[in-house]
């Protein structure tokens, strides 16, 4: 159906939105380091417990979210090569001028809710004192944005169908393993790493339908 994409990022965002309420409003309770507060305490605690601290895979997707990054920049070097070679912004291939606008809103979100905070991480991280903001997942929303909309682009840029397969495999893998990992380190709520999928996926879905409209 035509606009769909527009659809479903509406309605991710809306969702993503009435998940923050929910969790500043709704079943309150100081589970938190520190006794910080968290919204939706039964369901978060229940996650939690279930699998409890590990942070062996902490650091798995920390390296993960080290591969997203170094994917985008792949993507800057070479928006900024046309911009070189052809010598005017308009002339750079659309679909990377508007990625270049999606990681703009990625990392103004970033930085709206760390200093907005929703809730704080269930623990104070070994080299912090204090409890962290936790809401959204910030890496579970960057590597799904930047994997998600790397495969949106491997076949305008990769050429060889069997390599393609294979980007966009390796793309999803780093996805699902960062978002399980993520939960199972236990550094995060279940509703972070919630937030951060429904966010990515307005952004993800509002990018796709900008990219088709300008081809």
């Amino acid at each position: 159906m035509k606009r769909r994409g527009f659809l479903i990022s509406a309605v991710s965002a809306l969702s993503a939105v009435i998940l923050i309420v929910l969790v500043r409003c709704v079943d309150v309770a100081p589970i938190g380091a520190e006794g910080t507060s968290i919204g939706l305490s039964h369901l978060n605690r229940y996650v939690f417990e279930l699998f409890g601290v590990n942070l062996l895979w902490y650091t798995i997707t920390d390296w993960l979210g080290i591969a997203a990054i170094l994917t985008a920049i792949v993507f800057a070097i070479t928006g900024s090569a046309q911009l070189i070679k052809r010598k005017s912004l308009l002339k750079v291939d659309r679909e990377i001028l508007t990625l270049g606008g999606l990681y703009i809103i990625v990392i103004g979100l970033y930085l709206f809710f760390e200093n907005v905070i929703v809730n704080y991480r269930p623990i104070i991280m070994p080299d912090n004192t204090r409890p962290e903001a936790s809401f959204p997942s910030s890496h579970t929303m960057i590597v799904c944005v930047i994997m998600g909309s790397a495969m949106m682009l491997i076949e305008k840029y990769i050429k060889g169908k069997g390599l393609q397969r294979s980007l966009r495999a390796i793309c999803a893998v780093i996805i699902g393993v960062t978002v399980v990992g993520r939960l199972i380190s236990g550094v995060h709520w279940f509703t972070d790493i919630l937030g951060g999928i429904l966010i990515s996926a307005a952004l993800l879905s509002l990018y796709k339908e900008v990219k088709c409209d300008e081809n």
